[in-house]
């Protein structure tokens, strides 16, 4: 019996979808609403439109039973068989045969969510009238205001346990602990000192606080000397340093909250790799120390060598404002190198002549040429660019462009060619995830359950779960498309007042003002070999 349960479930989670009807009439209302039969005859004909078949065992028929109740005979088997897993989709002649009151309506839909049954209503359509709109709005504000309830309670959950100064919350441990969970311990979580790391944190924030030493140069030392990072790097990366050098951890004060999830930063062209369309919709922030807990750990440095880290830190960043000549450079962060797909940044170069006169001159440099970023080997042998030049040369294409606005319509014509998702496409992604999102539930329940090993559970749901990145990553593709088009609709019915009024004011324009106008018409400028 349990093998035929454990085939059965295998050939819903990965098989065809399987589909059941639900039928009910009340005794007094037969001559008005028609017999059962008549409804499930409806119904079974909806099914083979569909394209389904329907098996026997999955006709759930509450005959003479009323709705003014929860406990029927057949919709407790219905119920049974949602929640094993075992449906993909029911159909039901209309709402107020599930049950009469709306909030046991609302009730049942959102079970049959959870457990991954879509609910299809032969006759009402969810959102066909005042009635269903109303259901489908009570269902989503019942779901949305769960899920924030859930999430809020989790948030002030761990909030409080770090105010209690409970380990627990932290998680994971920086370089130079390791973290015990409350499983290992036997009690409450804790950070345990790893005796090498911690000697290794207290000579890096002994070479900065005391010796002076830059990040990179910190690197060096630490590759002279064969340190490798927890990942078993040779390189140390400067921002990794620098992350530990902040960490008050090592002064015996973790800090809970460091960050919180905001809105989405703008940028300007997408990350190396990357694509143009993120898969989140969110950015990080880093908070303010005023909105973080601290947690008591065992201490690696002192206060004082902590903060006067710190001090030498900000007076490196100061130092490094000042010796910077001129504003920055009008094209950092649009150029991107062909050969290697880094970028390219501005770097000042001072020359003196045979007369000893110092000239001084700025490059665009290709990242992937600068082989301290790299442990000592580059990746990339691409020439570097006078920034002058190459600024001169951008600045002269756009205002032609500003002077002929049709180019600049026909560049946004033909971004708007790129085919555009159609609605069809985009309700069949989004059946695609809805089945993802069912299978993997059913794989989880069945391994609860012990329909499934763990040998056979682990390969399956990490092949669905991928499965699911991908249709979530094609998704947010879309959606962002779809905006971004919309976006160029709107720009392509202002272009002509836009150039005119810019080519109004080129004469006197400022190099803020220029760099806004290059960000506003060109994405990305990408040098290659012969440029």
């Amino acid at each position: 019996m349990s093998n035929q349960k454990n085939h059965d479930l295998s050939r819903s989670v990965e098989g065809d979808l399987r589909v059941a009807l639900y039928a009910r009439v009340s005794s007094d209302q037969q001559a008005q609403e028609g017999t059962i039969e008549s409804q499930v005859h409806e119904l079974k004909a909806r099914i083979a439109s569909d394209g389904y078949q329907l098996e026997e065992e999955f006709c759930f028929l509450d005959d003479g039973v009323s709705g003014a109740t929860l406990v029927r005979p057949a919709l407790e088997r219905l119920r049974d068989a949602a929640y094993h897993g075992v449906l993909d989709r029911l159909y039901v002649h209309s709402p107020d045969r599930l049950a009469r009151k709306y909030a046991w309506q609302v009730l049942l839909l959102e079970e049959f969510t959870r457990a991954g049954v879509k609910v299809v209503f032969l006759n009402r359509q969810i959102g066909k009238s005042p009635e269903e709109d109303l259901l489908l709005q009570v269902q989503g504000m019942m779901a949305e205001y769960e899920r924030a309830k859930i999430l809020e309670r989790s948030r002030r959950g761990k909030r409080q346990a770090a105010r209690r100064g409970e380990v627990s919350v932290l998680s994971g441990a920086p370089y130079g602990y390791r973290y015990l969970s409350k499983r290992e311990t036997g009690g409450a979580a804790q950070y345990q000192v790893v005796v090498e790391e911690a000697r290794v944190v207290k000579q890096i924030f002994e070479w900065v606080g005391r010796d002076g030493a830059s990040l990179r140069e910190v690197a060096r030392r630490l590759k002279r000397e064969g340190i490798k990072t927890r990942t078993g790097k040779d390189w140390w990366d400067a921002s990794t340093i620098a992350g530990m050098l902040k960490n008050p951890a090592y002064k015996g004060s973790a800090a809970f909250g460091k960050t919180r999830v905001g809105e989405r930063k703008p940028s300007l062209r997408p990350q190396r790799g990357q694509s143009e369309t993120p898969r989140k919709g969110s950015s990080v922030y880093r908070t303010s120390a005023q909105e973080q807990e601290s947690i008591a750990v065992p201490r690696l440095v002192s206060d004082e060598l902590f903060d006067a880290v710190g001090e030498r830190l900000e007076e490196n960043r100061r130092r490094q404002r000042q010796g910077r000549r001129g504003a920055s450079y009008l094209l950092q962060g649009l150029l991107q190198c062909q050969c290697c797909g880094y970028s390219y940044y501005g770097k000042p170069v001072s020359r003196r002549s045979a007369k000893g006169k110092v000239r001084h001159y700025a490059y665009y440099r290709c990242i992937g040429t600068d082989a301290y970023r790299f442990g000592g080997q580059r990746v990339c042998d691409n020439k570097q660019v006078r920034t002058d030049l190459l600024d001169e040369a951008v600045w002269e294409e756009v205002c032609s462009l500003l002077e002929d606005p049709q180019r600049v319509a026909a560049e946004y014509e033909r971004r708007l060619d790129r085919e555009a998702p159609s609605a069809l496409a985009v309700q069949q992604l989004d059946n695609q995830l809805q089945k993802v999102r069912r299978a993997i539930t059913r794989l989880i329940d069945a391994y609860e359950e012990g329909l499934l090993s763990k040998n056979e559970f682990e390969p399956r749901i990490k092949r669905t779960k991928e499965r699911l990145a991908k249709l979530q990553a094609e998704a947010s593709r879309l959606s962002e498309l779809e905006a971004e088009q919309s976006e160029l609709r709107l720009a392509i019915g202002h272009l002509e007042d836009f150039s005119k009024h810019v080519r109004d004011g080129l004469e006197t324009i400022s190099w803020t003002d220029k760099r806004e106008i290059i960000r506003a018409l060109v994405n990305r400028v990408e040098i290659g070999r012969e440029e």
